[in-house]
């Protein structure tokens, strides 16, 4: 820029930068004829770097946990220093790359964002490339554009690059095996075709979600590619004959030979393994690249005592697992070390892969194998308390009743390890779906008694439905699945079990000599926890509701103590005695007098039945005569049902209908007898004729007897008249009873 002062011309002190910055700007934006002024300018300076906002393109590795890593492509815009050729080249303009370099731009001037050489790569400008190759570009910037070509999947711009005769062999190497870790396959045949060794390796980071893998290692192109899962890399090198025999350490997990104890030891620090084994623990999850290995690999050939298979489970790998089995792996193949022997179906078991599980038994391993110390897979389930894994092997049948060296069986295990409650909802949940588990010693593991003990009223359908089980079958202690659902209060489990058939008259193993029974009533069991229906079921099967329990109590004692009005009233119903008196002298009314809930509705039951009984069954009373004027005798007293009478000798006279029944004596009778001093003696009652005639009479036991004698003649009053009359309750209250 020219400004004049006066007379006299005045150049700017910065004017070759700003012609120079012009240049830079020309070039970015493509203005052909702006940049070819600047260049005819005297002062510009071709090679000038400055700084512009520059969009450039970038690529990154997106990691998949069994799928091949992918190459995203994005766009970054930042402020970064340029050259015009470099610029030129970024926007692709050829016309203007011949002209800097015609006028003298350098063609291998290295910036912050690499060579000309390397935007032309990255931009995907091919014809620009060749260009810049012919105006002489280096062995560093043909190098650092082959690396961008290997990250950018440009195939035809390597092929073209290692033309050039410039490449070193290391550097070839690192691209191929960049391009491997990207799925570049076009990258990798140009890059192999040109002579480069794929069985050389090289410094390289590698990448993996699944197992975590970040780190710099020497490798071939086939582990960078069998690491980043890329199955079409694989195949090509494999076609092309690349060496298997080579050993990797990539290994996460290193073990003790001598006790088989595992040890996750970090990614790249285990032993080094084969290259099979890599593909295991960096499975691609369509297995193809494991197939395609194993066709170079012996499956059973082992690897410090284990075997492929063993290492998959141990990876975790499924899909690793479901491709060895279908190849033929042995999924009995046992590890043994100094101290331990174990399968892979005890392994996956430890480690809770229900999933491996299933494909170890879909497979045919011995699901009932066992390890050195006699533990199954079942055993090791419930010690690890891995409930899907249990789940699995129950559906597949695995055994129950088997025990270890030490005497423990699955469920012992579950209980010692305090782990029954998940055990035993796992059982269920499996019998619920109508998978009975198995076992071939009932004494061990029952799953009836199971059933029984928690009560489960669906589950016990199930197995009851399936037609597999005894009902009656009794262990060593001599109970059965009703007694122990009785003696655990599972009153719908109990009911089940009758209705079905269980037999419940076990009083019966007594008399058979069976005493580890005694203890268990299945009638006193029933009566105790209110179950009105199985009450009826056994009475109705003959059951004797009289009998008591080892403790000494009758099923309406039981009844009693629990308040339960209702129950004891059923159980009256079909002959209980209220009397019975056990050696600690308790009765039915005794202890339904010591209960705090419900103590009236089943001490009302109780009272009606023993005042019903003494008054219908008759005793001897003290009778007074005239109004306790007379001298008083005894007399058998006694009420008929039908009639309602109250009966004390065969005269008319002497059979009389109560209107009212009180006990006590009454004001004029207490008048009449004050001078011999008995007017309030304990026993006294009263009853008013319908004639209006009252009576007195002493009982021998006392007030409550007196009470009992009330209460009973009140009773068979009422029922007398409500069955002979279909308007009792009215005549019921015209005669004053309520």
């Amino acid at each position: 820029m020219t400004v004049f002062s006066g007379s006299r011309q005045v150049v700017p002190v910065d004017y070759e930068a700003e012609v120079s910055q012009h240049l830079l700007e020309a070039s970015l934006t493509g203005d052909l004829r702006s940049a070819l002024e600047c260049i005819s300018d005297p002062v510009v300076d071709v090679n000038f770097v400055g700084a512009v906002r520059l969009k450039t393109r970038k690529t990154e590795v997106v990691l998949r946990d069994e799928s091949p890593s992918e190459v995203r492509v994005e766009y970054e815009e930042f402020t970064t220093d340029v050259t015009a050729l470099f610029l030129a080249v970024h926007v692709g303009n050829v016309a203007l790359v011949k002209k800097l370099l015609s006028v003298g731009a350098d063609v291998n001037q290295k910036l912050f964002k690499g060579f000309a050489t390397t935007v032309a790569v990255r931009e995907s400008h091919l014809e620009i490339l060749k260009i810049l190759l012919k105006a002489g570009a280096s062995q560093a910037a043909c190098e650092e554009a082959l690396l961008e070509a290997s990250c950018h999947g440009q195939a035809r711009f390597a092929e073209l690059l290692m033309g050039s005769d410039l490449i070193r062999p290391h550097v070839a190497i690192h691209a191929l095996v960049t391009a491997c870790c990207r799925g570049f396959v076009e990258v990798v045949n140009a890059l192999t075709k040109c002579g480069v060794d794929a069985s050389a390796s090289h410094r390289q980071l590698l990448q993996s979600s699944k197992p975590s893998l970040y780190t710099n290692v020497d490798c071939t192109a086939l582990v960078a590619a069998v690491v980043s899962r890329q199955v079409a890399v694989v195949r090509l090198l494999l076609q092309a004959g690349i060496p298997t025999d080579m050993k990797v350490s990539l290994g996460a997990w290193s073990w003790d030979t001598t006790t088989g104890e595992e040890f996750r030891v970090g990614a790249g620090l285990a032993e080094p393994y084969a290259i099979s084994w890599c593909a295991v623990e960096y499975f691609e999850d369509s297995g193809a690249i494991l197939r395609m290995l194993l066709q170079h690999f012996t499956l059973e050939i082992p690897h410090y005592g284990r075997t492929l298979l063993h290492h998959a489970i141990l990876c975790g790998s499924t899909g690793a697992v479901k491709v060895l089995l279908s190849c033929g792996s042995n999924a009995d193949c046992p590890v043994k070390t100094l101290k331990t022997e174990f399968r892979p179906l005890h392994l996956a078991a430890r480690l809770g892969l229900s999933e491996t599980l299933q494909s170890l038994i879909d497979s045919g391993c011995d699901i009932n194998s066992k390890t050195d110390s006699g533990d199954t897979a079942l055993m090791i389930c419930a010690k690890y308390k891995h409930e899907e894994c249990l789940k699995v092997l129950i559906r597949a049948g695995a055994d129950f009743g088997l025990v270890n060296v030490s005497g423990q069986s699955a469920s012992s295990i579950a209980s010692s390890n305090r782990w029954f409650l998940g055990f035993q909802e796992a059982v269920l949940d499996v019998i619920k779906g109508l998978r009975i588990p198995k076992s071939s010693n009932v004494s061990v593991f029952s799953p009836l008694m199971f059933v029984a003990e928690t009560g489960d009223v669906e589950a016990l359908k199930a197995l009851i439905g399936s037609g597999e089980v005894d009902l009656d079958y009794q262990n060593e202690n001599g109970f059965s699945a009703i007694m122990i659902a009785s003696l655990n209060g599972h009153v719908e489990a109990f009911r089940l079990l009758a209705y079905a058939g269980a037999d419940v008259m076990l009083e019966l193993t007594l008399e058979k000599g069976n005493r580890n029974a005694g203890g268990f009533y299945a009638l006193h069991c029933a009566a105790r926890y209110g179950d009105l229906d199985a009450v009826m079921l056994l009475t109705s099967r003959g059951y004797d509701v009289n009998v008591p329990d080892g403790d000494g109590y009758t099923p309406l004692m039981l009844a009693a103590r629990e308040g339960n009005g209702p129950m004891c009233e059923l159980l009256i119903s079909h002959g209980a005695n209220c009397d019975f008196k056990n050696a600690k002298g308790e009765t039915a009314l005794s202890l339904v007098q010591k209960t705090t809930f419900f103590k009236n509705d089943a001490e009302r039951v109780i009272l009606d039945e023993l005042s019903r009984n003494l008054v219908l069954g008759g005793a001897r009373v003290l009778k007074h005569t005239k109004g306790g004027k007379g001298n008083p005798h005894w007399k058998d007293m006694k009420m008929l049902r039908n009639s309602g009478l109250l009966q004390w000798g065969k005269s008319s006279r002497r059979n009389v209908t109560c209107q009212e029944a009180e006990p006590g004596p009454s004001a004029a009778f207490g008048s009449n007898r004050h001078s011999k001093g008995d007017a309030n003696e304990p026993g006294i009652f009263r009853v008013v004729t319908t004639k209006n005639k009252e009576v007195h009479f002493l009982c021998e036991s006392g007030s409550e007897m007196a009470e009992l004698w009330v209460r009973g003649i009140k009773l068979i009053t009422k029922e007398a008249i409500f069955g002979s009359q279909k308007d009792g309750r009215d005549k019921l209250g015209s005669l004053g009873f309520r």
